[in-house]
């Protein structure tokens, strides 16, 4: 008899879903199920998968009010928040069915007389997707999406946090007429989520794992993939520079700023973290920053009245809050925020961080952001890179040269000249290095993760040995 578990709503503590907890027995017949799909699935032609996969975008379309009800319900999101999931995640899918006909290979010239010599991708086999409860759509597509267009069969363990807003993925691939198999879903209770991931790394079927995390779970999770030599694509946690040097349109730094940083309430893993303002412009930033951050207030995401929301639990609260004071009490100066109200936290700035404080080092994931001065623009960069992550980054300044001169010196999988850290678009190479992991989603670098390349030749002239 299988058991169930519950996710409470953070504002009002009511249930908000009720899911499976699948055992590890459950887990593997996910990715028996995906195996056996495997074969029928990996000999579709590209153009018939093209088709499902562009019935899938509409099916997700489709969905769009159970998406908005089941993400205000497990995760605080507002309205606009959920939306833009949905929105972007159907863009994903249109972008993987029209990656079909890209799994391509080519013709290499060969030094042997009469040899045909070709490298091919082709499908990895079943992919495994764990994918986070933050953008759950955005990030539960994304597990999933580019691996089936490249023929391969799926399971996606949907996160404890969000199992709803992750089995209507499921269910909309099915709907669309996927065969059965090609698509699965596992949801687990909370404490069973290491052993249930293990098992499905362990399973021989499974050839590929992609994770979207923290880099605690992140570093577990490679070693686990390393005892089977199975690759793995990690995109990890964060904590973004967004860098305003002394020739920058302010207004514009404060409005990616302020998105970058308080989106969905911080817990974005492209968040602004740190805001590195060169010391001639920080008052003038300040000033400007603190008053356009005043005007995005929290409140029950139901009711659709303010800009941001609520977050994920009490532990995160409590998190923001202790980095809070560990820079105020070294020194740091609050600009924005104050208490907050059960999980409806303000936006919070404070000035004068400096890199001995837990709020320069220490991803938040929270409605919070420290700003800390530069000397020049060297010191800038120096202040950027000084840290474990590097997933995101965006640089302010009106020479465009300057700009691209700076981004090449950030250690980041990504960074936008002129625009927030905040940026996402299914076709781009996303990731990052360092502690925020490395391999890449999105477009044809997707389809490099997400497939085997095989070298055939062909001889079509009698062969010459020497022995």
């Amino acid at each position: 008899m299988s058991t169930t578990f519950e996710r409470r709503d953070p504002v009002t503590g009511a249930v908000a879903s009720t899911s499976e907890a699948m055992t590890v027995v459950q887990a593997q017949a996910a990715a028996d199920a995906a195996q056996a799909a495997f074969a029928g699935w990996s000999a579709l032609g590209p153009n018939a998968r093209r088709a499902l996969l562009s019935k899938a975008a509409d099916a997700l379309e489709a969905k769009a009010g159970a998406f908005v009800e089941a993400m205000m319900g497990e995760i605080g999101a507002t309205e606009g928040w959920a939306r833009f999931n949905l929105m972007l995640a159907v863009g994903i899918v249109r972008e993987a069915a029209a990656l079909t006909t890209q799994v391509a290979g080519e013709v290499i010239p060969s030094d042997k007389p009469g040899c045909i010599s070709m490298a091919v991708r082709e499908p990895a086999g079943v992919v495994l997707g764990v994918a986070p409860w933050n953008a759950p759509i955005i990030l539960g597509v994304r597990a999933i999406a580019t691996p089936l267009a490249c023929g391969n069969t799926v399971v996606l363990k949907a996160s404890e946090t969000c199992p709803c807003t992750h089995s209507l993925i499921i269910e909309a691939f099915a709907e669309a007429g996927l065969p059965p198999g090609v698509v699965n879903v596992v949801t687990n209770a909370p404490a069973d989520a290491g052993e249930i991931v293990g098992a499905l790394i362990d399973h021989p079927a499974v050839r590929r794992i992609n994770f979207t995390g923290s880099t605690a779970v992140g570093k577990i999770i490679a070693r686990r993939c390393a005892e089977h030599l199975k690759p793995a694509l990690l995109e990890l946690g964060g904590k973004a520079p967004l860098i305003v040097l002394d020739d920058a349109d302010l207004d514009e730094a404060v409005k990616a700023a302020a998105f970058g940083a308080f989106m969905n309430q911080g817990q974005i893993c492209m968040s602004t973290e740190r805001i590195i303002v060169i010391e001639t412009v920080a008052d003038a930033f300040v000033d400007k920053f603190q008053a356009k951050v005043a005007t995005l207030t929290a409140g029950d995401p139901r009711a659709g009245k303010t800009p941001l929301g609520a977050v994920v639990d009490l532990k995160t609260v409590a998190h923001v809050e202790d980095l809070v004071a560990d820079a105020v009490g070294a020194g740091a100066v609050q600009v924005n925020g104050g208490a907050a109200d059960g999980v409806l936290m303000p936006a919070t700035v404070i000035d004068k961080v400096s890199p001995q404080m837990k709020l320069f080092r220490e991803e938040s994931f929270g409605p919070v952001v420290g700003i800390t001065r530069a000397r020049d623009e060297a010191h800038a960069i120096a202040l950027a890179n000084d840290t474990e992550y590097g997933l995101s980054a965006a640089v302010f300044t009106r020479d465009t040269a300057r700009g691209l001169r700076v981004a090449r010196q950030v250690k980041s999988g990504i960074c936008h000249v002129n625009g927030p850290t905040v940026h996402d678009e299914a076709q781009m190479p996303f990731g990052g290095v360092k502690a925020s992991g490395y391999g890449r989603f999105g477009g044809k670098a997707g389809i490099e993760a997400f497939t085997d390349l095989r070298w055939i030749t062909i001889e079509t002239q009698p062969g010459h040995f020497p022995i």
